[in-house]
C-alpha cells in the first residue's frame, strides 16, 4: 500500500542515494529526487516510479519548489566535489536548504552524516560534515542525523580500498592509520536505519549513531578481507601516519584517485567508533551484522552484479559539461571515454557502431586490432576472425569479433563484453544520446582488474587507449554522417 507522504531524496545520484531511492518505493512511499542533472538517473530501474525535479542546492529557489508538498527531506548532498573538500559551499547548500525546509514547511529532514570523535582536531572533511549537521540542526524544522562512519558494501570507496590494496598486496607496509579503531557497518544496516526513521518518532530531533556489530582496525578488516579471499597477506606495522603519501599510494595501486582518498584517510587518524548507544534503543529491530558477514555479501554482490550498476554514477553529463576524452579511476574500475557532439539525428549514429566489425573493420588502425585479435589466438583466446554474422544487423547474444554483443537499445546503445583473454573483465560500450537536436556520441572502454596482473595490463595498454578510441570515435563521426545524408 502506497503511503500518503510524499519523500524527497537529495543526492539519488550517488552511492546512499541510489538504494535509498528503491528501498522507499519498496516500503510504499512516494518519492521525488532533486538532481542538476536528470540524465544521470537513466538507466535506474526505478526512474518511472519517481518524480524527478531538476535544480541546484544552491539556489534557494529551485530547493523551495522541490520541497512543495514534501513531508520529509533526505540530506544526502556529499562534501566532495570531484574529489575536493569546499568546505563554505556545503554549510552554504545546508544553509539554503534549513530554510527552504522551513518555507515548505515540511515535518523533517533526515541526514546521513560521519562519526566523529568529539575530542579530535577534525580533518576539513569531517568538521565540513560536523558543521552541515549542525546548521541543519539549527533551523526550526526537526532533525534526525544518523551517523556512520565505514560503510562496506560493493563499490564504498573504502571497501574498495579495502579490496583493492588486499588483492594485489601480498606484503602490505601499514601506516599509523591503519590501527585506528572504527566500527564499519553495511550497506544494507544504513538503509535500514534511514528507512526506519521515517515510522520511528523517538528518532526526531536526535543525534544517533550508527555502526556494525564491532570495533575493528583498518589492518583488522584488511586480514579479514583475505581470510574471505583466502589470501595469505603479511601486514608491517610502521609508526608514520602520512595521510598524503597513503593517499597517494593508494592511488597508484588501485582505481580510487587520490583526491577521493584523502580526506577519509584523514579521518582514520582518530578513533571513529560508536559512543553513543541510543541507536539500539530507538531501533530495536535493526541488529547490524558483522564485518565479516557484510564482506562475504559485498563480495557476491560483485561477482553476481550486471556491470551496469556499477556505472550508474559514471553516465555522461549534460550537453554543456561533456568532455572529449575524460579517464576516471573509482568504484573498482577504470573507465575511458571519447565523446564527439554531431550535429545528425541518433538513427545514423547507432547504425555507424552498431556495423562496426567483421569485414566492415574498426574504422581505424585496423592492424592494431588485428594484432590483439592474433595475440589473443596465440594463448589460447578466441581471437578476431570470428566476424559477425551479418554486416549491418546486430543482435543480443551474437559474437563481433573478439565480443560479445550483451545489451542493444534501438538508436541509444550497445554494450560489447570481452571473450579475449585479459586478467580481468571488460566492456566496450557505444552510446548515441540526443541533446538538443544533436546526437552526443560516447565510445566507453571499462576494466574490472582482477589482481596485480589486471593492474599491470591495464597501465600497458593505457598509453595506446586514447590514440586508438580517438580514431574510432572519428571513424564512426565519419560513417554516421555518410549514413545522414542517405536518410535524406
Amino acid at each position: 500500500m502506497t503511503h500518503s507522504k510524499l519523500i524527497l531524496v537529495t543526492g539519488a545520484t550517488g552511492y546512499i542515494g541510489g538504494r535509498l531511492v528503491p528501498k522507499l518505493l519498496e516500503a510504499g512511499y512516494r518519492v521525488r529526487c532533486l538532481v542538476r542533472d536528470p540524465s544521470r538517473l537513466q538507466g535506474r530501474a526505478w526512474l518511472h516510479k519517481v518524480e524527478v525535479v531538476q535544480g541546484d542546492a544552491l539556489s534557494p529557489e529551485e530547493l523551495v519548489k522541490a520541497m512543495h508538498g514534501v513531508s520529509v527531506a533526505y540530506y544526502l548532498i556529499h562534501g566532495m566535489q570531484g574529489g575536493k573538500v569546499n568546505a563554505e559551499r556545503d554549510l552554504q547548500v545546508a544553509r539554503n536548504f534549513t530554510q527552504a525546509a522551513e518555507d515548505a514547511n515540511i515535518d523533517r529532514i533526515i541526514y546521513l552524516g560521519e562519526l566523529v570523535d568529539p575530542t579530535a582536531n577534525l580533518s576539513p572533511y569531517l568538521r565540513a560534515r560536523h558543521e552541515t549537521g549542525y546548521l541543519l540542526r539549527y533551523g526550526k524544522v526537526p532533525v534526525t542525523e544518523l551517523r556512520a562512519g565505514m560503510i562496506v558494501g560493493s563499490g564504498s570507496v573504502l571497501f574498495e580500498m579495502i579490496r583493492y590494496l588486499t588483492e594485489r598486496e601480498p606484503v602490505l607496509i601499514c601506516p599509523a592509520w591503519y590501527y585506528s579503531q572504527a566500527q564499519p557497518i553495511a550497506i544494507r544496516d544504513v538503509l535500514s536505519y534511514l528507512v526506519d526513521a521515517l515510522k520511528t518518532p523517538d528518532s526526531i530531533g536526535r543525534v544517533i549513531e550508527i555502526g556494525g556489530s564491532a570495533c575493528l582496525t583498518y589492518a583488522e578488516m584488511l586480514l579479514g578481507y583475505a581470510k574471505e579471499r583466502d589470501l595469505k597477506r603479511w601486514l608491517i606495522r610502521t609508526p608514520v601516519y602520512a595521510p598524503r603519501l597513503s593517499a597517494y599510494w593508494v592511488h597508484l595501486v588501485t582505481p580510487i584517485h587520490w583526491r577521493l582518498v584523502a580526506p577519509l584517510i584523514e579521518g582514520l587518524h582518530f578513533n571513529l567508533i560508536v559512543r553513543d548507544d541510543s541507536a539500539k534503543k530507538i531501533f530495536p529491530n535493526i541488529k547490524p551484522i558483522d564485518f565479516q558477514t557484510a564482506t562475504h555479501l559485498a563480495l557476491g554482490r560483485i561477482q553476481r552484479d550486471n556491470v551496469e550498476t556499477s556505472w550508474s554514477d559514471s553516465l555522461v553529463t549534460a550537453m554543456g559539461d561533456f568532455k572529449p576524452y575524460q579517464f576516471i579511476d573509482g568504484d573498482g574500475m577504470y573507465i575511458e571515454r571519447m565523446q564527439m557532439l554531431l550535429d545528425i539525428k541518433p538513427e545514423p549514429v547507432f547504425r555507424a557502431y552498431t556495423g562496426i566489425g567483421g569485414e566492415r573493420g574498426w574504422l581505424y588502425m585496423d592492424w592494431s586490432w588485428s594484432l590483439r585479435g592474433w595475440m589473443d589466438k596465440v594463448i589460447g583466446g578466441v581471437g578476431l576472425r570470428r566476424g559477425r554474422r551479418h554486416p549491418d544487423e546486430i543482435h543480443v547474444g551474437e559474437a563481433l569479433d573478439f565480443w560479445r554483443v550483451e545489451a542493444i537499445e534501438k538508436n541509444r546503445r550497445m554494450l560489447l563484453r570481452a571473450e579475449m583473454k585479459v586478467p580481468g573483465k571488460a566492456w566496450l560500450e557505444f552510446e548515441s544520446a540526443p541533446r538538443e537536436g544533436k546526437t552526443l556520441l560516447s565510445a566507453t572502454a571499462y576494466f574490472a582488474p582482477h589482481g596485480v596482473s589486471g593492474f599491470l595490463y591495464w597501465y600497458a595498454m593505457w598509453p595506446f587507449h586514447k590514440f586508438i578510441f580517438s580514431g574510432l570515435t572519428r571513424g564512426l563521426a565519419s560513417r554516421a554522417r555518410i549514413l545522414a545524408r542517405s536518410y535524406s
